[in-house]
């Protein structure tokens, strides 16, 4: 068993290559065992797949200690590494992040998103926060994997001309003030993916979707991490409802095919 410190220098050296990471992101521990089964590597949370199953919508409206605990949850539940998706921090970001680490997680991602008026934290200010970070987990002792996400492109922030030119900016920033990969959600043009890659020349993250470039094409670009954040989750929860719609309307069960088996189920938890 790799103490957390492996597990960070692991999930560290995955975004190095030769092969693109692929995270799928667990918002419980029957999940996270199951991306474990399929053969990844490592595994994310979601913060809204989190906060949706705890009864809270997203956007840092679940209280940190719920989110922190349902993190700790999971990264018991696997030996994988796993890092979890703390939206701006909570706040308190030193708290968190030494939060994060007794959950035992081994990265995390970290937005600009300011909660309170849903326009982007200052630049200077995030640079704060991401080199607060890697000082507090330098203290604890463990060199958690930063991943450090702008929402330039998934809020629209700006004209679309500077768009591309913001984002970068705020990115290499982020960079320079020690975060270990970069998380621009909202892109799918293969042209603006290619670009931000070159530009950059740092990992990146790229949040998957039904409209983007497949995971191989996506590794010929030159993308470092492809996450799904809250889409298996919420593919489930498209799942439940029409299993309820079928009950409620028809009476049948013909959506319940390819169910997982209860022995299988049962079998995740099993010591």
């Amino acid at each position: 068993m790799k103490t957390q410190s492996e597990k960070a220098e692991l999930f560290r050296s995955l975004h190095r290559g030769p092969e693109i990471l692929v995270l799928p992101n667990a918002w419980d521990c029957a999940s996270a065992r199951i991306f474990e089964q399929a053969g990844f590597p490592a595994i994310a949370t979601t913060s809204a797949g989190i906060a949706f199953s705890l009864g809270y919508s997203d956007g840092q409206r679940i209280p940190p200690d719920l989110m922190l605990a349902a993190v700790a949850r999971i990264s018991a539940a696997v030996p994988l590494p796993v890092t979890a998706d703390l939206e701006s921090g909570y706040g308190d970001v030193a708290k968190t992040t030494a939060g994060l680490i007794a959950a035992g997680a081994v990265g995390l991602n970290i937005e600009d998103v300011d909660h309170s008026s849903q326009g982007l934290t200052p630049i200077r200010a995030q640079v704060e926060k991401i080199a607060m970070i890697r000082r507090i987990a330098a203290g604890i002792g463990v060199n958690i994997v930063i991943n450090a996400r702008t929402d330039v492109f998934l809020a629209q922030i700006g004209e679309p001309a500077t768009r591309f030119d913001r984002a970068c900016e705020r990115l290499q920033a982020y960079i320079a003030a020690g975060a270990d990969c970069v998380f621009l959600p909202g892109l799918a043009d293969e042209n603006i993916i290619r670009r931000a890659v070159e530009t950059l020349k740092f990992p990146l993250n790229i949040l998957a979707g039904a409209n983007l470039p497949t995971i191989p094409r996506l590794c010929e670009l030159g993308v470092a991490r492809v996450s799904i954040g809250s889409g298996i989750m919420r593919a489930t929860l498209g799942l439940t409802r029409r299993i309820a719609q079928e009950l409620k309307t028809s009476g049948t069960y013909a959506l319940l095919e390819g169910t997982l088996p209860f022995g299988e189920a049962n079998a995740l938890f099993e010591k």
